[in-house]
């Protein structure tokens, strides 16, 4: 496509507010993806500890 001038390539021929929407709605869950990731990673990291020290308790009560 050619575009004579700025105003018209930011215009993206009517459709510039589907395009610079998308381009925006990718590039915020492309920066938070990361961080998400890495909560829910520290989360299940948490669960597992407290699981297995629950277990240790039980094992420990039993034998007792």
């Amino acid at each position: 496509m050619h575009w004579n001038s700025v105003g018209e390539f930011f215009a993206m021929g009517g459709y510039a507010l589907y395009v610079w929407g998308s381009f925006g709605a990718c590039a915020v869950l492309m920066i938070a993806e990361p961080f998400l990731a890495k909560r829910r990673l520290s989360e299940v990291r948490k669960s597992l500890i407290r699981e297995r020290l629950a277990d240790e308790l039980e094992l420990q009560q039993r034998s007792q």
